[in-house]
């Protein structure tokens, strides 16, 4: 009970997921590592004082040891305890103290700052706000990485950070107070010893500055290639149903077997390394020791040193020997943790490529009215993909967007939600320029449905919620009824006994059918009750029999709401107030369906390729 609490006290040291501005960390390794650590300088400051006190306890634990060497050369065992205590009581009641209470109390509370608040508070910190920064970046950022490749960066760069401070603080920094303290010591007994440890040291220290920029590049390297493999290994396994349909187990091996090649490759590269220091330090160490017990011995010979100074000499020899060796040992953690580290910057860092400007106004909708004046824009790399397009939508009007694959139709919505800046011209709503008002405010005022839903991994309520996120059961219940979703959510449940809304969907949805993640999806949207609807292949999804029986639902959602629909299927979208044809990002013809049918232009051409299909009658005045 009473560690809970003192571990308590340690763990509300630093609060991980405080309430912080979001900001862009510095690329570089310093400017990164120092970002965060910034926010827990205390912490680690009382490490760096722990750090040190304990070092000096251990270069006077053997210090203590010579003491109490020739403390016994000069005691008769015909003394017994007694005599020992009455000569020299204070000291060795000094000694015991130092080892069980000083000793004990700062290696406790060394691990406790490590342990309570450096691994959960302070990793985790670095994890929430690298988030935070990496998911507010630009589509396109996403859409040119490794979903897994991003994630392994953003956890990783908090536990490198983490483990590269306690390394140094606790391996370095220890080591450089032994080794002061330590030469410190010596040098009392004799310079000449003093000097041999100096030169052990020196050459240590030459070794580690030819060897350690090298160690950093393959450690950076390495990094990169162990992302790249996870990214390889996520996207498998998130593609898993592509890969068996269309896929063949020897080939897919062959794809990730490259991956892992690549990978071994470097980890060998790194090791070989590593090894070739450590054998160089472990051949440094074997000669300066075995120098240093000669020296000693000499010494010993001449009376210039005692016996106790000689097993205090040889002793603290020794434990710098094997700090030397934890060091290399560490050294390997550190240079990976430092790649980690870099590898992490360099994408969690980026700056944001679409952003609000700094006065960006809340968007505000009493009359939807969407207007594109002259808007040109082409994805980077390619050629224009809308050309000068100027269109005005009504607000209240119902509009349809259709033309052959490649035209520019889902590049036209993705401009309006923002997801891209336009190149030229600029979009309206409600006579408000949309780059001059706040991103999260504008697709608030914008409910869409797309043909390829994403559900996450989480509760259906949770998923539908997202449309109102104070929304109670009841409302998710009327939207889900609305877009007759009702039915098999009742019956739902998963490996964990969860039912109803409290099921949970599996990544992506998979766990439901494609007509069930569309009902999901546009009961979602009907939740959020947005005034502008963009419908892309909403129903694509959906059998006829389901379509049918949600389409006058989707109907009374389009009352009062500005829409825009595309779909291929045309018969789904032909009973709208006014249909767009575009061709190669551009505007070729409009009207209404009877209207493009009898000018027999492009509209008719792919009506007339369309077999059948329904045309419900879309009374919106009922």
């Amino acid at each position: 009970m009473i560690f809970r609490r003192i571990a308590r006290i340690f763990e509300n040291w630093i609060d991980p997921l405080a309430d912080r501005p979001v900001e862009q960390p510095p690329d570089t390794l310093l400017g990164f590592t120092w970002f965060y650590l910034r926010q827990a300088k205390w912490p680690f400051f009382t490490m760096l004082v722990l750090g040190g006190g304990a070092a000096l306890m251990e270069t006077a634990s053997f210090w203590f040891m010579g003491v109490l060497i020739n403390i016994l050369d000069e005691t008769s065992r015909e003394a017994g305890w007694s005599g020992l205590m009455a000569a020299h009581g204070w000291a060795l009641i000094g000694m015991a103290f130092a080892m069980i209470v000083v000793r004990v109390t700062l290696l406790s509370a060394s691990m406790l700052v490590e342990e309570q608040t450096i691994t959960p508070g302070f990793q985790n910190l670095v994890r929430w706000q690298s988030y935070r920064y990496v998911a507010r970046q630009s589509l396109t950022f996403f859409q040119n990485d490794f979903a897994g490749r991003i994630v392994t960066k953003v956890s990783a760069a908090g536990q490198s950070i983490g483990d590269l401070m306690s390394s140094l603080l606790q391996v370095v920094w220890f080591m450089a107070i032994y080794t002061i303290s330590t030469m410190a010591l010596v040098a009392a007994l004799d310079w000449r010893l003093a000097a041999l440890i100096a030169l052990w040291i020196a050459i240590f220290a030459i070794l580690a500055r030819y060897f350690v920029p090298r160690i950093r590049h393959n450690a950076k390297e390495l990094a990169e290639v162990n992302s790249m493999m996870s990214g390889r290994l996520v996207d498998s396994f998130s593609n898993i149903l592509t890969l068996k349909l269309f896929g063949s187990d020897e080939g897919n091996d062959t794809y990730i077997r490259q991956g892992f090649l690549r990978l071994i490759a470097q980890i060998q590269t790194f090791t070989r390394l590593i090894t070739g220091v450590r054998a160089a330090l472990n051949l440094l160490s074997g000669v300066m020791i075995t120098a240093i017990a000669a020296l000693s011995v000499q010494l010993w010979f001449t009376s210039d040193i005692s016996s106790g100074a000689v097993a205090f000499t040889l002793g603290l020899a020794l434990r710098l020997s094997m700090l030397l060796g934890r060091l290399m040992m560490q050294l390997n953690g550190i240079m990976r943790a430092i790649g980690t580290i870099q590898n992490s910057a360099e994408m969690i860092a980026q700056p944001i490529g679409l952003v609000d400007k700094p006065d960006a106004a809340e968007l505000t909708v009493s009359h939807p009215e969407i207007r594109f004046e002259n808007v040109a824009f082409g994805y980077d790399g390619a050629g224009p993909v809308i050309r000068n397009l100027s269109l005005t939508i009504g607000a209240g009007e119902k509009v349809g967007i259709v033309g052959r694959s490649g035209a520019g139709k889902s590049t036209l919505v993705n401009l309006l939600l923002r997801f891209y800046d336009v190149d030229g011209g600029r979009i309206l709503i409600d006579g408000q320029n949309i780059a001059d008002v706040t991103q999260e405010s504008l697709r608030a005022h914008i409910g869409m449905v797309t043909q390829d839903t994403g559900l996450l991994h989480r509760a259906i309520r949770d998923n539908i919620r997202f449309g109102s996120q104070d929304a109670d059961d009841d409302r998710l219940w009327e939207a889900a009824e609305r877009a007759e979703a009702d039915s098999f959510i009742a019956d739902l449940s998963d490996l964990r006994g969860r039912k109803g809304l409290d099921a949970h969907v599996g990544e992506r949805g998979v766990k439901l059918s494609g007509g069930q993640r569309q009902r999901i999806a546009i009961s979602r949207v009907m939740l959020k009750n947005a005034p502008i609807l963009v419908l892309d292949e909403a129903t694509s999804a959906l059998d006829s029999e389901v379509e049918a029986a949600i389409q006058s639902n989707l109907m009374k959602l389009m009352e009062g709401k500005t829409v825009l629909a595309i779909a291929h299927r045309l018969s789904t979208i032909a009973a709208l107030d006014r249909l767009i044809v575009m061709d190669k990002g551009r505007i070729v013809e409009q009207g209404t369906h009877a209207e493009l049918i009898e000018k027999k232009g492009l509209y008719a051409s792919l009506w007339e390729r369309q077999s059948g299909g329904f045309l419900p009658s879309f009374d919106t005045e009922e």
